[in-house]
């Protein structure tokens, strides 16, 4: 039979045992949160790279990155005016891949889509400029090659040619994150009037 004094004595026990275990799920909080913050960095480092990346894209002219063909808008006054270049970009890896800050990177091996925001004009009738692209950070202002077929080389072969294989393959499947193409098409159709 169980007494009341050992009854008594097993809730004060249950108290004990449940701020034990308070005190232990706390602390595996606290030390989850510090570790993840540590694994957070690369991705943050991964977010200002891309930050990088589409402000250089966005306020460079069209030939530098390497893409030609695109004449600004005339003005009704005549004179030309130059419509924004919106760019969403995906970074598949960089170099050195040590790298823990921004200031550490030299090169970027990414992908760009960039449309031409003239007035009025849909994102499906804008220019569009697009494709795997490698920046070189390492210099003022970074330096942009995209990836182009040649007249002797088809465009597969010229990317494995210029990306190295870890990032050649993601390179040949992935484009942007739904996420920042949604956030491209929101940019451009407000930088386009529409």
């Amino acid at each position: 039979m169980v007494s009341r004094a050992s009854l008594a004595g097993w809730y004060r026990n249950r108290y004990v045992w449940v701020a034990v275990i308070l005190l232990t799920v706390s602390t595996g909080a606290v030390v989850l949160v510090r570790t993840a913050g540590s694994e957070a960095r690369p991705t943050d480092l991964r977010g200002q790279i891309m930050t990088q990346m589409r402000v250089y894209l966005e306020q460079a002219d069209p030939e530098q990155h390497n893409h030609a063909g695109h004449y600004p808008q005339q003005a009704a006054d005549g004179e030309q005016t130059k419509p924004a270049v919106i760019c969403g970009v995906n970074v598949y890896g960089f170099e050195p891949a040590e790298a823990t800050r921004l200031a550490d990177v030299q090169t970027v091996y990414g992908f760009h889509l960039c449309g031409i925001a003239e007035q009025k004009r849909t994102w499906d009738w804008a220019v569009k400029l697009a494709g795997p692209v490698i920046m070189d950070l390492s210099t003022d202002p970074p330096g942009v090659e995209v990836v182009e077929a040649t007249e002797d080389v088809m465009f597969i072969d010229r990317l494995r040619q210029m990306f190295p294989p870890k990032y050649a393959e993601p390179a040949q499947k992935e484009a942007l994150a739904p996420a920042e193409m949604a956030d491209l098409r929101r940019r451009y159709d407000a930088a386009a009037g529409l």
